[in-house]
């Protein structure tokens, strides 16, 4: 009996899940390890925050899933892997052995520079935390007179997040401030020119205030390079992405950040007998942002490649899109869309955008 684990239930590997329960593979014994027993969809957090959503409208139960594919669920953090031995350590003191082992763990919020802030620091991901932690803050806005939110990282998960934390303030009729602090890299690096000149009128519009500066942390709140000081009783760090420190020492090839190496059939660069798919890998063939995207869109072929390898079947690879479409959403039922060069913005946007993610949640619910 083959032993197929599954570390971490991103996106990708839902996808995993789905061809397993096709397939119905003999003699291969699955094992998913995963925190929780729900897998939140990035795409619909900043309508979740905006109030458009329930948080069980954007995220996918994975019991059924697993269940389905006939895979043994288990609830637990992953603490270390050593691809020599191929072992899985688990939080709880057990190892769990794999012939085949596939890591979709996504990220963590790069936010070590502000840790300052103490207990005003919210960062983005892990998204389970994130998603616990909201609705607190939402809560200490209502009871406190000029409360004061920065958000740090203007790309799109940081600008998608503060229009939808100014949009839940202003829908509550709260005595409440959102700032945005874009680094000298700007706003929404990597994006067309009409798509920035787009979403700083959108939040002229809406009542965000851009400041364009670095940022030093305190524990009152943020000085910034331009000598302005911004106090504030929450600062949400949207300040780009690192790899899980339990990757360093596992024996895997490891880029420079510490993600994982892979090929363009995701499979890693040291070990053949693991693959790694979404924010936890990375590939020097290709230049591929960070971003639920290509999590997506990479999930089929992973899962092709890995019931390839239980059979003796060939590979096939993940071939990115050179322009992948980015639909912002902008706290409102509104967005703007991103396609290099082009760019849209309109209610219609976001009812596009709407469309694809609740059809993202329902292709894997059922």
């Amino acid at each position: 009996m083959k032993k197929l684990v599954l570390v971490g239930g991103g996106h990708a590997q839902l996808s995993v899940l789905q061809a397993l329960a096709t397939a119905r593979v003999q003699g291969v014994e699955t094992t998913l390890i995963t925190p929780s027993a729900h897998q939140n969809y990035s795409g619909m957090l900043p309508g979740w925050m905006a109030g458009h959503y329930s948080q069980a409208q954007c995220r996918i139960d994975l019991r059924p899933l697993a269940q389905a594919a006939g895979v043994k669920l288990v609830l637990d953090h992953v603490t270390g892997l050593d691809a020599t031995q191929r072992r899985v350590h688990l939080a709880d003191g057990q190892s769990v052995d794999y012939d085949v082992l596939s890591l979709d763990i996504g990220s963590e919020t790069a936010s070590s520079g502000l840790n300052a802030l103490g207990d005003k620091l919210l960062p983005i991901k892990p998204l389970d935390n994130f998603f616990a932690a909201w609705p607190a803050v939402l809560a200490e806005a209502r009871t406190q007179q000029g409360f004061r939110l920065v958000v740090v990282g203007a790309g799109a998960g940081g600008v998608e997040v503060a229009l939808a934390a100014r949009h839940a303030f202003s829908q509550a009729a709260l005595d409440a401030q959102v700032a945005l602090v874009a680094a000298d890299t700007g706003l929404l690096p990597g994006h067309g020119a009409g798509v920035q000149r787009r979403v700083r009128q959108l939040a002229k519009r809406f009542g965000l205030v851009l400041h364009f500066a670095q940022a030093l942390a305190t524990a009152r709140g943020l000085t910034l390079s331009d000598g302005q000081v911004l106090a504030a009783d929450c600062v949400i760090a949207a300040t780009g992405a690192r790899a899980a420190p339990w990757l360093v020492g596992t024996g895997l090839a490891l880029d420079d950040a510490g993600y994982v190496l892979v090929n363009a059939h995701h499979r890693s660069l040291s070990h053949a007998d693991v693959f790694a798919a979404g924010d936890t890998c990375a590939r020097q063939d290709v230049a591929m942002a960070r971003s639920g995207v290509h999590a997506v869109f990479a999930g089929p072929v992973l899962a092709h490649n890995l019931l390839a390898t239980l059979s003796g079947g060939a590979l096939r690879a993940y071939r990115p899109k050179p322009r992948p479409l980015y639909l912002l959403a902008c706290g409102p039922r509104y967005a703007v869309a991103s396609w290099g060069g082009w760019s849209a913005q309109g209610a219609w946007v976001w009812y596009w955008k709407d469309w694809i993610d609740r059809g993202f949640i329902r292709r894997f619910s059922g």
